[in-house]
């Protein structure tokens, strides 16, 4: 089988040699999808990581351009998603990384990982609790992204209410146990946490756009 090509003038082709390559039987094994899935996600990812770099990577423009309409601007949201699936922490996407990370938004996937993927989102500081700063600055960020605005008190009533539903225990920080208790009396906030196309994606390949923006849990529907 050939390696990667950087020619302009050819199909991108990736291998075995592929920077992060991995067995596709492997790969199944340890996620929610199957071996013809995994297949069908390489061909993708071959799109991805050749669509405006071509080294056979997914930088974090390419990603933001794939899964969000846009490789340009700063964007809390999409840069917070592609840091969870840069599982490498290296600034680059992976074959590997790309699978296992999609593996969490199959509808069979446990609904622990959905959980546990949500609450690193909040957790913008990698602290293992969602503090009130975090929840603020995501909400201004989902304000931002729909040309929203609301009054500073607004902002503050919706964080309010996130915290008494979720801190318990009341110290103004809410840890994974309290966030696993919170979605499950709020289980809109994993709604988006589920594409129900990757069931399907050896049979009907999807233009892969996501907007799972978090609006479902701070108050902004």
């Amino acid at each position: 089988m050939g390696c990667v090509s950087s020619s302009s003038t050819s199909s991108p082709r990736l291998c075995k040699r592929t920077p992060g390559y991995e067995d596709p039987a492997v790969l199944a094994a340890e996620t929610s999808f199957t071996v013809n899935e995994v297949e069908a996600l390489f061909e993708l990812y071959k799109k991805l990581s050749f669509s405006i770099y071509r080294d056979g990577l997914i930088h974090k423009e390419q990603f933001r351009l794939a899964l969000f309409g846009d490789s340009k601007g700063a964007d809390l949201f999409a840069d917070r998603v592609f840091d969870l699936f840069d599982l490498k922490r290296n600034g680059v996407i992976e074959f590997g990384e790309f699978v296992r990370s999609l593996s969490v938004f199959h509808p069979k996937a446990p609904v622990s990982d959905k959980t546990a993927f949500a609450f690193k989102l909040y957790d913008l500081r990698g602290t293992g609790y969602i503090e009130r700063e975090e929840i603020r600055e995501m909400v201004m960020a989902i304000l931002d992204e729909a040309n929203l605005r609301l009054s500073d008190f607004a902002v503050e009533e919706i964080i309010d209410n996130t915290f008494n539903q979720a801190d318990s225990n009341g110290d103004g920080m809410i840890d994974p146990k309290e966030w696993e208790e919170f979605v499950k009396k709020n289980p809109a906030c994993l709604r988006n946490m589920s594409l129900p196309y990757l069931e399907d994606i050896t049979t009907a390949f999807p233009s892969f756009v996501m907007y799972s923006r978090a609006e479902d849990c701070s108050g902004l529907k």
